[in-house]
């Protein structure tokens, strides 16, 4: 019998939870750090093609919110549902 693993790859597939975790963490607390008026935030993190470093600034925070919301769905964090409508 064969079996297929349907579960999209992304760049997070080969990274432990506890990593992500950590990334998540990381991400949030420069998100803070930006929000609150501190210099500019590098966040890095390391994959199998070798480890990243982006620097983020107010001017390019919504990177950052992409960057935190990918790591929240490859933890299975904030799913988006379908709003469900009822008219009587």
């Amino acid at each position: 019998m064969m079996t297929y693993d349907l579960a999209p790859k992304t760049i997070w597939s080969n990274l432990s939870r506890e990593t992500l975790q950590i990334y998540l963490t990381h991400a949030q607390q420069a998100y803070n750090d930006l929000l609150i008026g501190n210099k500019p935030i590098s966040v890095s993190y390391s994959q199998e093609t070798g480890a990243k470093s982006v620097t983020y600034t107010q001017a390019n925070m919504q990177q950052l919110q992409g960057y935190i919301m990918d790591l929240q769905r490859a933890l299975g964090i904030n799913r988006r549902r379908a709003i469900g409508v009822r008219f009587r």
